[in-house]
């Protein structure tokens, strides 16, 4: 009996002490009904420079998540896409502005995130616009197709930038690498200028449409747009999901009347994944449901239908039950 009585002794010992420790289950991630313990008190939105789209439409998404969710949020200025991943990786940021292919490759740890390897602490919340891949040329060209580029002058944007993958991939559809070209490496109004000036036989410009740089050139002496044909099309989207088939209207540009078929990638927001679904899905109604609301121009082209548009990753749980309520696949 003392022998039982102290077995039974220690038993109770032991289980006060672990709960004492906290030694129940750990916390859930992103899935419960409620607020989690990883939920900030300030929800951080991190965008882009002052100069460009991300940086006041994410001021508008506070905003409208202050006062349509009731929860503390702001916009932060950052170098955009590449480094928003990484601000949301060592969850400096909650909610990120990004491109959809940039998007993908630091899941994967893949082109610019190798050294970084996977990152693997967020999912996405929804695409908003597309950013879109455009082959630039002097009006006078006698470059007419994505074949014609070969051993040509051609910019393929920043070192390590989308627009660089964008390209890539584009060429690849074609059977054309890099090797293939005389490449440049160029920012757009720089690409812009060396095609104006006759240095530059073509670039490629990963951006909504209009595009400044491009506007300016077309105004000045004159440009084409190049068109990618439909079969290289379904081929990219299908090799590359985050991909979506684009047509920039005739007119977009001074001296383009016809349209100009191409690709897109979108621009979209990801989210930590370890934040609750009930924070993500006021925050996600709060930013599609208002979108008329966010005071940018570009707001236009976001819609809940095409939310999901280009999408190639995961869904936040939050997130997901706000397009499932809306009919949206």
């Amino acid at each position: 009996m003392k022998k039982r009585s102290l077995f039974t002794s220690m038993v109770l010992l032991l289980s006060l002490s672990l709960a004492a420790c906290g030694g129940g289950a750990a916390p859930t991630s992103s899935g419960g009904d409620s607020a989690g313990s990883n939920d900030p008190s300030n929800l951080v939105i991190t965008t882009g420079g002052t100069g460009g789209t991300y940086y006041p439409l994410g001021g508008g998404m506070a905003e409208q998540v202050k006062k349509n969710a009731g929860i503390e949020a702001s916009a932060t200025t950052s170098g955009a896409s590449a480094e928003n991943m990484r601000l949301v990786r060592d969850k400096k940021a909650d909610i990120a502005f990004i491109q959809s292919d940039i998007a993908q490759y630091a899941s994967e740890g893949s082109n610019m995130f190798q050294q970084d390897g996977k990152i693997d602490n967020f999912e996405a919340m929804g695409a908003l616009y597309d950013e879109t891949i455009q082959i630039v040329v002097a009006a006078n060209s006698n470059i007419n197709t994505v074949a014609d580029l070969k051993g040509k002058r051609v910019s393929v944007g920043s070192p390590g930038s989308g627009t660089e993958m964008n390209a890539q991939q584009i060429l690849e559809a074609y059977g054309l690498k890099f090797e293939d070209l005389q490449l440049q490496r160029l920012s757009f109004s720089d690409s812009s200028k060396a095609i104006q000036d006759g240095q530059l036989d073509a670039a490629f410009q990963t951006a909504g449409t209009p595009t400044a740089a491009i506007t300016e050139l077309a105004a000045t002496s004159g440009v084409k747009i190049i068109s990618i044909e439909a079969d290289k099309i379904d081929a990219i989207v299908a090799k590359y999901p985050f991909y979506v088939k684009t047509t920039i209207p005739g007119n977009t540009y001074q001296t383009v009347s016809a349209d100009t078929n191409t690709i897109s990638v979108k621009a979209m927001l990801v989210v930590r994944k370890d934040l609750s679904e009930d924070l993500v899905y006021k925050v996600t109604k709060a930013i599609f449901e208002n979108t008329d609301k966010l005071g940018h121009a570009k707001a236009k082209e976001i819609s809940v239908e095409k939310a999901l548009q280009g999408v190639s990753l995961p869904i936040h749980p939050g997130a997901k039950k706000f397009f499932d309520e809306k009919g949206v696949k």
